[in-house]
């Protein structure tokens, strides 16, 4: 078994290759604006679809200098218990509903 064995090789951790022999494909450098002032340059390949905004460090959505702002996405507001009780019953039923539960409390309080 021994004289099959790797000397000097950590498998699967190093290349066989030389690094003097690859070649490096094209890049182009992005650049990115911040709404908070930072400034962040991306090394992406030539053939490489550039994404429109980059999460800043501070947690911010960083655009592309010379591109296209994004589509503004349609927000919709969040649904608060009153509408959803509303999809449900009209305010007259509420009215009534409330009516007949103080009419309840007054009653427990005697």
């Amino acid at each position: 078994m021994a004289d099959r064995a790797l000397r000097g090789m950590r498998l699967g951790t190093q290349s066989m290759e030389s690094v003097h022999s690859a070649e490096l494909a094209e890049r182009v450098e992005v650049h990115y604006d911040c709404p908070n002032g930072h400034h962040i340059a991306m090394p992406f390949s030539v053939e490489a679809d550039v994404p429109l905004s980059w999460e800043c460090q501070c947690g911010a959505l960083a655009l592309l200098r010379d591109g296209d702002k994004p589509e503004a996405k349609d927000i919709k507001p969040q649904r608060t218990h009153w509408d959803m009780l509303l999809e449900r019953r009209s305010i007259p039923e509420l009215e009534e509903l409330l009516a007949e539960r103080l009419e309840v409390l007054r009653a427990s309080r005697r």
